[in-house]
């Protein structure tokens, strides 16, 4: 592991705003699996709506719409430290104070949160993991995990650049019968143009989906490909059913972590 890794994660154990939990440490114990169901009165000492980033890499969402948003608390979930870092380290220093940061496995994400504890989810640019459907953050795996501690009809929300995770998600929502608020395959051409009733649209996310973009948003756009984006609502359910239709893959490859796009200036 570099120094620059091992730095980041000393500086991360005195960031106030960080709680870190690996997957064998999750005990009834555990200080940190101890604040389900104290988030707002332990971490952000308010009763506000509680929203997670879910695979939140650098934290640019958590960070941003807690800007944007300083009457709800966000919280960064995602077991990679040395990338978190600078969503925490950035909140930090701002004295964004309902900006919060979980570092473990989103598998174990239901022992972090008590029933009806979270409004809503963000999922931004995840993996599309397609070689196996339950490592997918939207497929009906992860749908239980989120209804345990979502308020019910909680929304969450999907940002992405793979044709084959968009496919897949819509697909899962439809024969699960879930309620789609806002659905685009191009968010930047038709995100004012989505023909939903104006009561749907004012929760649809359509607003806060437009308002920022991550470091590989951006990856994306400058290679003209074209961002989806998708809104539900988690009604609870008991069964759940997987898609099995046929999907063609992505065909395209990340850019690696440090590319910065070009630009004319």
């Amino acid at each position: 592991m570099g120094k620059n890794k091992l730095k980041k994660f000393a500086e991360m154990e005195t960031f106030h705003n960080v709680f870190q939990c690996g997957i064998h440490d999750i005990t009834e114990d555990n200080p940190i699996a101890a604040l389900a169901g104290q988030w707002n009165e332990k971490v952000f000492h308010n009763t506000n709506p509680i929203v997670l980033e879910l695979g939140c890499g650098r934290g640019e969402y958590t960070v941003g719409l807690a800007r944007f948003y300083p009457d709800k608390n966000f919280i960064g979930v995602d077991i990679k430290g040395a990338r978190m870092w600078a969503g925490a380290k950035e909140a930090e220093l701002g004295g964004i104070t309902n900006a919060a940061f979980l570092r473990t496995n989103i598998e174990t994400i239901a022992h972090f949160f008590a029933p009806n504890e979270v409004n809503e989810i963000w999922i931004t640019f995840p993996d599309p993991q397609m070689k196996k459907a339950t490592k997918r953050l939207t497929s009906t795996y992860f749908m239980a995990r989120y209804q345990q501690f979502m308020q019910p009809n909680g929304l969450i929300h999907l940002k992405t650049d793979s044709p084959f995770l968009y496919t897949y998600t819509a697909e899962m929502l439809r024969i699960n019968g879930y309620t789609v608020l806002a659905n685009s395959q191009d968010l930047y051409l038709s995100a004012t143009a989505v023909l939903q009733p104006k009561a749907v649209l004012q929760r649809s996310g359509l607003e806060e989906a437009t308002l920022l973009q991550t470091h590989y948003e951006q990856q994306w756009l400058s290679r003209g490909m074209t961002i989806k984006y998708l809104c539900w609502e988690l009604a609870p359910r008991e069964t759940f059913e997987e898609p099995t239709i046929e999907i063609e893959k992505d065909d395209y490859r990340s850019y690696g972590r440090n590319y910065v796009p070009k630009t004319d200036n």
